[in-house]
């Protein structure tokens, strides 16, 4: 499941912070469930912030490959280890 806009079809009448967006990607990669739902990241948020901002924010997250957005909810995929990333371009494909 996709949003239903991209970042350039919401109406930026009030663009997100960067401050915001960091706040944003804290939360979600640090919550100890795998799936989480918008209603739940909006509590666990130490701030609140408008709806329609959180949507931009994540439909940047799932467009830069942050997150995943299925049916059940929000998952952070983004890793940073370099490990990883090391033996995913010099592995083997199947």
């Amino acid at each position: 499941m996709k949003m239903s806009k991209t970042v350039q079809e919401y109406k930026l009448s009030h663009s997100p912070t960067l401050n915001t967006v960091l706040m944003v990607e804290h939360t979600l990669q640090n919550m100890n469930e795998s799936v989480i739902k918008i209603s739940e990241i909006k509590k666990h948020l130490p701030k609140q912030i408008n709806h329609n901002t959180l949507m931009i924010i994540l439909t940047y997250l799932e467009t830069s490959n942050k997150i995943a957005v299925s049916l059940k909810g929000i998952t952070w995929i983004h890793n940073t280890n370099p490990r990883l990333r090391k033996a995913i371009s010099e592995g083997l494909e199947l």
